[in-house]
């Protein structure tokens, strides 16, 4: 069962006051309103409403610049003019209301035709394919979600219901649908044990249903944070609320293993969401004088957002990213006053992989029992592309890639992203090749400086590269298969002649229709509190590729468990195809 968003067929005036959350008849639109009414509405197909059974349909191709008092047009070849108010009122009998509001621009540059908003109303139907926020991604998924065994009757029940037996185009091509669920073999690979500190009461711990928790447990390796400090944007936040969430933060980072300094170096900083890069840079500047000794970097800035941050948090990760080379931990305000110690747990966890540390290590690794992976140094690879939404039309894509940076533990990693022409898959920067004035022909890219980052950290070239390649769909498998591959050649080639170590490329897809279920769902054996199957489960026959190798792998354990419905992401699974 697929789902997506439709447009609410509301009126023109409506849907305009809910995008801006205002009333739009009170005060005038700003420049920043149009532009967001533009985005939202251009190609979407309106229906007029003033020429009662005639609901002629049109396609919105952009806003008028002036608002729909100032507007006028010719109406003869004699140039006579008229205004957009006086036509409706003439022509129709329509007295416009919303003067100062732009007109729908429905026509082309050369015949430009003006629609009052206010005489609109969105087309039904209409599938909405743009970047939904937070709150609607939410709302979406509490629509959608199910538990496994009621997302098993509903496909049986819709498949009953198309009759595909009686299908005259079926019958022609010959297909037979079965009205039941093929079954086939499963396996559930065990769950790897995991190692913590010794200094901890439990010094390691496998993994039940794939989840297990910090308790009793300490970081195998805690990080170092000796200069931090914390900046508040969120109002509703007090200065002394803000101190204590950062004080039981510091508690948990040391009672979880870190070398955290109890203290910051500054009192926290409340600052304005619009002041984020003075705020930021200020700060920045003044913890460094106010460190001992003077001039030593912040090792952590703890970042407060409110609930809904808008762009916030892109640009403070943007700033902190890319102009000061500062490691920035949010945290929401919700979780301010809740202050629960899972949270705060959570959290612990994410700020020491950031300053260097590692949470835990798999026992396999450290006694060297993995196949193909601990036998000799070996690197392993993450790739992917993420596109612009639609409606984004000159947005680069970006590319991402990771690489372990420790070996046999293989559970640090060094990532570098790089943007490339719109939409373009293949991942351009994995090798380059420039000219440079002084040197000559220089080599470069993410794969050569990732190698050289392993080299450096384990003393050691890989003898073996694992490259995981997520996103490409099977049409562009062997394309990307081909340049990709070529440029992890050419990047080792480049380090050293003769170079060459095995490559396995790993194309992992999670964006299929397969769904996998129990045979039995109340067998406690075979699923989990939710009803899906169990993390780790593995089909690699009867439903797999009929020549290449691949498999159905559910890695992990679904988000949703005890009451809540199971979401349908929770029991898909990942496809991986593999190519050695």
């Amino acid at each position: 069962m697929s789902s997506t968003a439709f447009i609410e067929p509301l009126p023109v005036i409506e849907f305009v006051a809910q995008l801006l959350c205002r009333d739009i008849s009170v005060r005038p639109l700003t420049d920043s309103d149009r532009v967001k009414i533009k985005k939202a509405l251009r190609g979407v197909k309106v229906e007029v409403t003033h020429r009662g059974n005639m609901r002629r349909k049109y396609r919105i191709s952009g806003l008028t610049s002036q608002a729909t008092r100032e507007l006028s047009f010719p109406v003869d070849d004699r140039g006579t003019v008229k205004t957009v108010v006086q036509y409706f009122l003439e022509t129709y009998g329509f007295n416009i209301q919303h003067t100062t509001l732009p007109c729908l621009q429905v026509g082309n540059q050369q015949r430009p035709n003006y629609l009052p908003m206010e005489v609109c109303k969105i087309v039904e139907g209409q599938r909405y394919s743009k970047r939904l926020n937070e709150k609607q991604i939410t709302a979406l998924l509490k629509v959608t979600c199910q538990r496994p065994q009621e997302r098993e009757k509903d496909i049986l029940q819709t498949v009953h219901h198309n009759a595909y037996y009686e299908d005259p185009y079926a019958q022609e091509f010959g297909i037979k649908i079965d009205e039941q669920l093929a079954s086939v073999e499963a396996r559930v690979l065990p769950p790897p044990r995991l190692k913590y500190h010794d200094s901890g009461r439990e010094k390691d711990v496998l993994p039940r249903v794939g989840q297990w928790n910090m308790m009793n447990k300490k970081m195998v390796n805690g990080g170092r944070v000796g200069h931090w400090a914390c900046i508040n944007f969120s109002r509703n936040v007090q200065d002394n609320a803000a101190k204590v969430f950062c004080h039981e933060l510091a508690i948990m980072c040391q009672i979880s293993g870190m070398n955290f300094a109890p203290e910051p170096v500054l009192p926290v900083l409340s600052a304005r969401p619009e002041h984020v890069e003075r705020a930021l840079k200020a700060r920045y500047h003044d913890a460094m004088n106010a460190s001992k000794p003077p001039g030593k970097e912040l090792d952590l800035l703890i970042v407060i957002l409110p609930d809904n941050n808008g762009s916030l948090y892109g640009d403070l990760k943007r700033i902190c990213e890319t102009e000061l080379g500062l490691v920035s931990q949010c945290c929401l305000t919700k979780h301010v006053f809740k202050m629960s110690k899972q949270y705060l747990a959570n959290v612990a966890l994410k700020i020491n992989v950031k300053v260097g540390g590692r949470n835990t290590v798999l026992v396999d690794a450290l006694a060297r029992r993995i196949r193909l992976v601990t036998d000799r140094p070996t690197i392993i690879f993450g790739a992917d592309v993420t596109h612009p939404h639609p409606g984004e039309d000159s947005s680069p894509s970006i590319a991402a890639v990771v690489a372990s940076q420790d070996w046999p533990e293989i559970t640090k990693y060094a990532g570098l992203v790089s943007a490339q022409a719109h939409r373009q898959e293949l991942i351009q920067d994995l090798f380059k090749v420039w000219q440079d004035p002084q040197r000559g022909t220089v080599t470069g890219g993410m794969i050569k400086e990732l190698l050289i980052s392993f080299k450096r950290a384990t003393g050691q070239k890989p003898q073996r590269i694992i490259f995981y390649r997520d996103g490409v769909s099977e049409g562009q498998f062997y394309q990307v298969l081909l340049f990709e591959l070529d440029a992890i050649r050419k990047a080792c080639a480049s380090l050293e002649p003769n170079y060459q170590p095995p490559v396995t490329f790993v194309v992992v897809q999670k964006r299929h229709h397969t769904r996998l279920f129990a045979n039995n769902h109340n067998d406690q054996r075979t699923v989990d509190r939710s009803g899906n199957i169990l993390p780790g489960t593995v089909v690699d026959s009867k439903i797999c590729h009929p020549t290449e190798f691949d498999f159905y792998l559910c890695s992990h354990a679904g988000i949703q468990s005890g009451n809540k419905p199971a979401c349908s992401l929770s029991c898909s699974v990942g496809r991986e195809q593999i190519y050695c």
